[in-house]
């Protein structure tokens, strides 16, 4: 009966940003559980060495090429996928950027401007494109990538932009899932600690950094890839039927102290 709410056989998910890292995780996890994926990227090489990743592990997911800030092409994507698929049943906002160190009163309009288009309108228009057939599906389950960012000041990296960007991501998460909630969608996030990606390789020749990440967090490692794409999962499936509006938290203790 429990393992069977994990199940996503027949459904279509859409997973931005899903050519790597942690969007990839998502792929796979996803798609380990029966779900037909599509990956949305903005870069078309990445998002085929994703492809040609999940190929060689068994699975076939699908490649569109979208940059998330370009809202028309969002809303074309969305419908796109609903012709060929017949529904989109998950949506995953992973698509994001940090552009940290720099501080606040030498942050250019340029940066702040390219940060929340990306983080927090991207994940919007994605919302709004895919939740219009979700709705009119009456289901469907999103899932948006936040961050522990959304909840505490980083250090010692400077990221005034990342942060707003992603507490804004959260209150979004919380809004839709009150506007949608009684309609059949459901909108969850997961607000992940800092995670062993090829763009966080650099702390390690970064002592002060390191220790500073590392100092703060309770289990005293970095996170996984495959443990945020787990959480991501769950959200997903209907084993979180009675979630929505969520943040969940997977830091590994880091916003404990």
């Amino acid at each position: 009966m429990y393992l069977e709410k994990f199940k996503l056989t027949g459904r279509t998910a859409l997973v931005t940003g899903g050519g790597r890292a942690i969007g990839l995780g998502c792929v796979e996890a996803l798609a380990e559980a029966g779900a037909k994926v599509v990956i949305a990227d903005f870069d078309a090489k990445v998002a085929e060495e994703g492809r040609a990743a999940m190929q060689a592990k068994g699975y076939d997911p699908e490649v569109v090429i979208m940059d998330v800030t370009n809202s028309a092409r969002v809303t074309e994507v969305a419908d796109e996928v609903v012709k060929k698929h017949g529904r989109i049943d998950i949506l995953v906002n992973n698509a994001g950027i940090a552009r940290s160190e720099t501080p606040a009163e030498t942050v250019t309009d340029e940066h702040w401007l390219n940060v929340i288009d990306v983080n927090l309108n991207g994940t919007f228009w994605c919302c709004r494109a895919v939740g219009r057939h979700m709705l009119a599906a009456k289901s469907g389950s999103i899932v948006n990538i936040g961050s522990m960012s959304g909840f505490i000041v980083n250090k010692p990296q400077e990221q005034s932009y990342y942060n707003a960007s992603k507490a804004g991501v959260h209150h979004l998460t919380k809004s839709l899932a009150a506007e949608w909630g009684a309609r059949g969608v459901r909108v969850n996030a997961v607000a992940p600690t800092y995670i062993a990606t090829p763009l966080n390789e650099f702390v390690k020749s970064n002592p002060k950094m390191y220790d500073a990440w590392i100092g703060g967090t309770p289990m005293g490692r970095l996170g996984e890839v495959e443990e945020i794409a787990s959480v991501v999962l769950f959200l997903a499936s209907d084993a979180a039927s009675l979630m929505t509006g969520s943040i969940v938290l997977a830091d590994g203790g880091y916003t404990c102290w």
